[in-house]
């Protein structure tokens, strides 16, 4: 292997924690490399739920650990879960030097860094945290935010900001690469929410289809804020995880009553943002909402949107159905959000901003 810096270590580490997406929720994504000299002599991440951490990884990928500095994406971990702690696997091998990228809020599991230093060995806290931060936005932001989930919202349009046109035709307006992605994203989060409209117009399954296999099907979400709920959408009649249907609370009844199938549960919320408690209570640490128009306009404006997947295909509809129908706002008041990515899928265009990060740093 090629002589590196820690920087370019610690890039290589945060790359190789996103293979474990899908698979190790609702614990982080982290990755470790082994530094020595310069060089290269171990690596690995946490690749499932349950399997050794990044750090042990990286610790037996590599002959003799003695003197090599860790760098990794995440504090070490110093508490007994399903894997022994971390911290205190890498003072057993003998590193000489820690280099984290964020520390961990969870305070069953942090304090690796005191226990580090107490062993007498470096540790330095910093190194890529806007990248680790927004590589793991949805688990620190559980870790401070235990009242409602992570909220992220996935738009694909054309570039003129329509989700359909004219006729209300949305399929195909991205592309194969495009919607294989949205798969590849689907497998990361612990639910996948539409608005009725969209229901009713795309008639989507909401499941994961692609050769990444998440450990636990998301959980669909329906969002209902009418109360009419048509039993005949494709997603009340697979076996492919639980439902769950949000609507007012004076619908309850009558909706529960019309749908028989014991995976869908019948939630009331008279709001988004009570909604989106009711979700946490269920266990629910994070959701993708992929539509439409005015269930994410109605999210923005109860400001429960943390990230934004905007995939823009490359034409122009020039009317339709908009994306954003929000009221007006002045350039002076309005919001500036993080720019977390930017890459070609295809020939569509997506841009992943976050409207903050939660660096514990």
């Amino acid at each position: 292997m090629g002589r590196v810096g820690e920087q370019a270590a610690m890039e290589r580490a945060l790359a190789i924690a996103v293979q474990g997406w899908g698979r190790v929720a609702p614990n982080p994504l982290v990755g470790a490399v082994l530094l020595r000299d310069g060089e290269i002599v171990g690596e690995g991440y946490h690749a499932a739920f349950g399997d050794p951490h990044a750090e042990v990884a990286a610790l037996e990928s590599c002959d003799d650990p003695r003197g090599a500095t860790c760098v990794v994406t995440l504090e070490p971990c110093a508490h007994e879960g399903k894997t022994p702690p971390c911290a205190d696997a890498l003072i057993g091998a003998g590193v000489a030097r820690v280099v984290v990228a964020v520390a961990d809020p969870n305070p069953a599991a942090a304090g690796g860094i005191a226990r580090l230093r107490g062993a007498g060995i470096e540790v330095s806290v910093g190194l890529c945290e806007t990248h680790a931060a927004a590589l793991n936005a949805p688990f620190l932001f559980c870790a401070s935010r235990p009242d409602r989930p992570y909220v992220a919202l996935k738009l694909a349009t054309s570039l003129d900001g329509q989700l359909a046109d004219a006729t209300g035709k949305s399929q195909w307006l991205s592309g194969s690469e495009a919607r294989a992605f949205v798969q590849w994203l689907r497998a990361g989060f612990g639910a996948i929410g539409v608005g009725r409209g969209t229901a009713v117009a795309d008639d989507p399954l909401l499941t994961v289809r692609g050769p990444l296999e998440p450990r636990r099907p998301p959980t669909r979400v329906l969002f209902a804020r009418d109360g009419e709920v048509p039993r005949r959408l494709r997603m009340f009649d697979t076996d492919s995880g639980p439902v769950v249907v949000v609507i007012p609370h004076s619908r309850v009844a009558d909706v529960s009553e019309a749908i028989v199938n014991k995976e869908v549960m019948v939630m009331g919320a008279d709001s988004l943002t009570a909604a989106m408690e009711s979700l946490r209570r269920q266990g629910i640490q994070s959701i993708l909402i992929e539509g439409g128009g005015r269930l994410a306009t109605s999210l923005l404006d109860e400001e429960l949107v943390d990230r934004l997947y905007w995939i823009q295909a490359p034409r122009w509809l020039g009317t339709g159905t908009p994306a954003f129908t929000r009221a007006p706002i002045s350039l002076d008041a309005a919001e500036s959000w993080q720019v977390t990515e930017r890459r070609a899928l295809g020939p569509d265009t997506l841009l992943v901003v976050d409207r903050r990060l939660c660096l514990q740093v």
